[in-house]
């Protein structure tokens, strides 16, 4: 296990019609956990599911994904369930989430990850929901010293009931992380019409090394103290669907970031711009490759790497 994550797995419903939906397995953690384990790294995850039949349904496809489920807890609670209505320009979302699986995650002893996993990634809606908000808030602050930090808000704004609580929350988030990703959307609801460079400087006052900023088609931004950002553009691709492309983004970088053996922070404030600009160029492929089909449908490591010669 070099990479884990913890947070929410769910069932998304997306619309094929006058209240006609399709089933997939998602929540952005198991999503990216999935996009870690095709892209050839070895991935654990942590949560908690149901014992019903979504839940069944989650634990057989990350296990048929070759995720490490050793952390995975069992519960007669209901299973988080997500309807996607896709609109022009994004997604629009209806969660059931009260009292359900994932959300009582709360073990009496927190999980001893192994020493050979070197990354960590948590975030979405687990963190709007208790108890397991508060419980994966310490499992991560746990981690300091141990290994390296990755937090992606990819907040839902429908189950924020007071944004100011949150905002305040999202300093201790931020202080726990050594890297942040996230989306512009996220950035908005972080700090209304501020500019993302004055964000980015912000969060990187809390601790962080380096804050990217994806912005759907129009690619990413990186920021860093004292240096100046750099920006890319993914490969253009055919756009079936958006769902799960923030989520394979923050897992390319992860991937990328550890086969260029970036497991420290130092390592992280390191690592020049050349390095950082073939990190970004890889998940942005990894994340345009998604977009490629309907749901949150990852791309294998062989997609990536010819969708990268083809565009060199």
């Amino acid at each position: 296990m070099r990479i884990a994550f913890v947070g929410e797995s769910l069932i998304d419903f997306t619309a094929a019609g006058e209240l006609a939906f399709q089933g997939h397995v998602g929540g952005a953690p198991t999503n990216s956990a999935v996009a870690c384990a095709r892209l050839g790294m070895p991935t654990g995850f942590v949560t908690q599911l149901s014992t019903d039949l979504f839940g069944d349904r989650l634990l057989a496809h990350l296990q048929a994904n070759g995720i490490d489920t050793r952390f995975v807890l069992r519960s007669d609670a209901p299973s988080t369930l997500a309807f996607v209505e896709r609109t022009p320009t994004s997604n629009r979302y209806a969660f059931y989430t009260q009292g359900t699986a994932d959300t009582l995650w709360t073990p009496a002893e927190l999980p001893g990850l192994p020493a050979d996993c070197r990354w960590l990634q948590f975030g979405s809606i687990s963190l709007l929901q208790e108890p397991a908000a508060s419980r994966i808030t310490e499992f991560v602050e746990a981690q300091r010293g141990r290994r390296m930090v990755l937090f992606d808000p990819n907040a839902r704004p429908s189950l924020i009931p007071d944004l100011d609580a949150w905002r305040q929350r999202c300093a201790r988030w931020l202080a726990a992380a050594d890297l942040v990703k996230m989306s512009d959307e996220d950035a908005q609801l972080l700090a209304p019409d501020r500019p993302l460079a004055e964000l980015a400087a912000d969060c990187l006052g809390h601790g962080p090394k380096a804050v990217v900023i994806t912005r759907g088609g129009e690619g990413a931004t990186l920021f860093r103290p004292g240096a100046e950002p750099l920006a890319l553009r993914p490969p253009p691709v055919h756009v079936a669907d958006t769902i799960g492309a923030g989520d394979t983004f923050a897992a390319g970088l992860l991937v990328a970031l550890l086969e260029r053996e970036v497991d420290t922070a130092d390592a992280l404030a390191a690592l020049p711009a050349a390095g950082w600009l073939a990190v970004l160029r890889f998940a942005g492929a990894a994340a345009a490759l998604n977009c490629t089909r309907e749901g949150a449908n990852p791309p294998m490591r062989a997609e990536v790497d010819a969708l990268l010669m083809q565009a060199s």
